[in-house]
């Protein structure tokens, strides 16, 4: 499954829930696509979709999903890293009338530049690509937060061990 996530902005973000819609229309993508449309215009037809979802059922939409595709607001992004996910990145443009300015370009740019955590689409036509190298693109990169968690267990039981090996062999284990 591949969720799709635009936020809660209130200007439409149409170019990203319709070319969504458009790969499920032409059977590029043949798993099932999940939108929260927000308050785009647009109506898929070929993705089930809501305007919003509560925020125990987008965090299980993401816990599921193959791929999270977001707009560029943080909030949603840092919600598949923390699922452990490389979230797809396609921030709203000014020219597109999608937000007043491009900062979600330029602070998605440099989240991607600093962290290599994100994968950042400006071109929307570059996104079935994306989609389709996704596997390969992701395991090349870093998670983030899920790689401290397993850093820290894996730092934790080599503690632990240590200190059941000193014990086993007859010391206090402090």
């Amino acid at each position: 499954m591949i969720f799709v996530t635009v936020g809660t902005h209130e200007q439409p973000f149409n170019r990203l829930v319709s070319y969504m819609d458009d790969l499920c229309r032409q059977k590029v993508l043949k798993e099932t696509v999940v939108i929260q449309t927000g308050y785009s215009t647009y109506v898929p037809e070929y993705c089930q979709w809501s305007k919003l979802y509560p925020y125990e059922v987008m965090a299980d939409y993401v816990k599921r999903a193959r791929i999270i595709i977001t707009h560029g607001g943080p909030s949603s992004f840092i919600m598949a890293l923390q699922a452990g996910k490389v979230p797809i990145v396609v921030p709203r443009q000014k020219k597109f009338r999608e937000h007043v300015n491009d900062h979600q370009v330029e602070f998605a740019k440099a989240v991607e530049a600093r962290r290599r955590n994100i994968i950042v689409v400006e071109d929307i036509e570059e996104l079935a690509k994306r989609i389709y190298s996704y596997e390969k693109i992701a395991g090349s990169m870093k998670t983030g937060l899920a790689g401290n968690n397993i850093k820290f267990n894996e730092e934790f039981e080599q503690l632990v061990s240590s200190i059941l090996d000193r014990k086993a062999a007859g010391g206090t284990g402090e």
